[in-house]
């Protein structure tokens, strides 16, 4: 299983930078990748980040246009160890508990739940109401984690930096992937 790919969806949603530092990490640690990166999510790098979208993507082994519904990553036969959205938007998470997709990130995300993959929601939004929780509850019934990226102040960060990579090395430990980025709990 080490040497399976795994997928990052990243959505417009804001926390762009969960999903880049992502990326960084899993190529650091010499995981093959697979980008999606949703037209919003381009927008929102613009916005929230210095990044340029080709820097974006250049961490990535392989990156596969929203639009391309053909793309590996839309067919389960296309073996993966799952797929993270860093962030996840309310949009592409509905999408994905309704199974009414309408670009690759959510399709990619559909298909890694229909082959019983580890899925994992970095759902960023608050306040949510009643709607956003049970469509939560409904991804959770079906084998998704919901995951929004609230920080751990144990650890005590001292920089968003920090507080960021905490956050991604937790969501990866959902993978069993080892990273020196989680300062773990001690009594």
């Amino acid at each position: 299983m080490s040497g399976l790919p795994i997928i990052v969806g990243i959505s417009g949603a804001s926390g762009v930078i969960y999903g880049i530092r992502m990326l960084e990490v899993l190529r650091e640690l010499g995981i093959e990748t697979h980008l999606v990166l949703s037209k919003s999510g381009e927008i929102t790098i613009a916005h929230e980040t210095d990044r340029k979208i080709a820097d974006v993507k250049a961490l990535a082994t392989e990156v596969h246009p929203q639009a391309d519904i053909g793309a590996s990553i839309s067919s389960g036969s296309f073996r993966t160890r799952g797929m993270i959205v860093a962030p996840c938007s309310i949009r592409s998470m509905s999408e994905i508990a309704t199974g009414v997709t309408s670009g690759l990130l959510t399709r990619a995300a559909d298909v890694v739940l229909k082959e019983r993959r580890r899925l994992v929601l970095m759902v960023r939004e608050t306040p949510l109401h009643t709607g956003h929780l049970r469509t939560m509850a409904s991804l959770s019934e079906v084998g998704a984690i919901v995951a929004p990226p609230v920080p751990a102040f144990y650890a005590r960060p001292q920089s968003l930096e920090e507080m960021v990579d905490h956050t991604v090395g937790r969501m990866l430990d959902l993978f069993e992937i080892e990273t020196s980025l989680v300062k773990r709990w001690k009594s």
